[in-house]
């Protein structure tokens, strides 16, 4: 997701993807825990998808 993107979200559905890549993020540490993840760096992009997500929720709730 690009910020871009994740600009163009309104508040729930912001929150709705923050749901949606934690839990994604949680089964790809098992897959990785289980040696059956073939690329970790899914899980890199996974995290700064839930970051870009959080620092849009911020600047939201900083706006208001």
């Amino acid at each position: 997701m690009r910020i871009k993107e994740v600009r163009d979200l309104s508040i729930d559905e912001l929150k709705q993807k923050e749901r949606e890549f934690v839990e994604e993020l949680f089964n790809l540490r098992i897959q990785h825990a289980t040696a059956q993840l073939d690329s970790p760096l899914l899980m890199r992009k996974v995290r700064r998808n839930i970051a870009r997500l959080k620092t849009v929720l911020r600047e939201r709730e900083a706006q208001k």
